[in-house]
């Protein structure tokens, strides 16, 4: 039986093919390939993909009701990693509706392909900005995050609300995941670190919001997967000593849960900024302007919940994580 991970040729959803592909699982590969960023980048990916005999893919649309239900009526996959969504914050200022048609109408075709042919676990990736300004560092699972401040934030908490939903009514298991600030080789080129590294290179300046004093809770992409693998095969129960008179947000009397997924140590982006030239051996000219609207001074992610239910353990700090990056720039780039 196949694992169905949508937006496959996306950054997360390539490297977690790819990992599920080499350790000998078969991958049903869901991506439209729009034109957000780079399709010859998404389409480098997939032909990595492709060259795993045990790879499928389907160019679909999420919000291709039709198309998503046939494709789970031919699949019927074991489990479900959803990962494709309209990312970007700032983006979700110029183009709402395309975040409410992928992110919430094409999450309902996913969970209503799950309740026709319920798979073993749905996974589904929310993010670190549905906490919005909370003010409580680390950001802990078990506070309540219900003030988002972006539509982007807004419509992965709508994602995780239909997830319960669908979790209490229909039983299906649910793990949302929620990612912070996720770099790695792959990138996507509306990134931070993507974006310095072509300026930087071609000697033009970077724009540096919150004048380099923000802070990230910058992830390594190989520790999300780690995240991602670890939980597969291990979906959530109801949680016997829930108590509806206090009731806990991150697990519920339903097949249900949120974890965080993140490397557990802020950095300032002026830190981030620093080691990126290092490895370049190039000095960046910085362009130093104030916080835009949907940022958030400084992320944090607690992952106690995370280590206690899958052993997670994120491995790889920002030297080694840029480093890594850059050398897969500079190959896949040539430059």
């Amino acid at each position: 039986m196949a694992i169905l991970v949508t937006g496959s040729a996306g950054f997360i959803g390539f490297h977690l093919s790819r990992r599920l592909l080499e350790a000998g699982e078969t991958v049903v590969g869901l991506d439209n390939l729009n034109s957000y960023y780079d399709p010859t980048l998404k389409a480098a990916r997939l032909a990595i993909l492709e060259g795993h005999k045990g790879y499928r893919h389907a160019k679909l649309d999420l919000t291709d009701r039709e198309g998503v239900a046939a494709l789970f009526a031919d699949v019927k996959p074991k489990a479900v990693v959803n990962l494709a969504a309209q990312a970007g914050v700032r983006y979700s200022l110029e183009s709402p509706a395309t975040y409410v048609d992928s992110n919430v109408v094409g999450f309902l075709n996913i969970l209503e392909g799950c309740r026709a042919h319920p798979p073993a676990h749905l996974l589904y990736a929310s993010t670190s900005s549905i906490y919005g300004n909370h003010a409580n560092m680390p950001f802990n699972v078990h506070d309540a995050a219900v003030h988002p401040i972006t539509l982007y934030s807004a419509t992965k908490a709508a994602n995780e609300a239909m997830a319960h939903a669908y979790a209490h009514l229909f039983g299906i298991p649910a793990t949302g995941f929620r990612f912070f600030t996720v770099y790695g080789p792959w990138g996507r080129p509306d990134m931070a670190l993507f974006k310095f590294t072509d300026a930087i290179l071609k000697g033009q300046p970077i724009d540096v919001y919150g004048e380099g004093k923000m802070q990230r809770d910058f992830t390594y992409v190989d520790d999300i997967v780690d995240g991602l693998v670890a939980a597969l095969d291990r979906p959530p129960a109801p949680n016997p000593a829930w108590d509806a008179t206090h009731p806990d947000p991150a697990t519920s009397a339903a097949p249900w849960r949120i974890l965080n997924l993140g490397a557990s140590r802020k950095v300032e982006l002026m830190r981030y900024i620093e080691v990126l030239e290092e490895k370049l051996q190039k000095r960046a000219t910085l362009n130093l302007l104030p916080m835009q609207p949907g940022d958030v001074a400084a992320t944090d992610a607690d992952v106690a919940q995370t280590r206690a239910v899958l052993g997670y353990q994120p491995k790889i700090g920002v030297e080694e994580g840029v480093a890594r990056f850059v050398d897969w720039y500079r190959e896949y780039y040539g430059v």
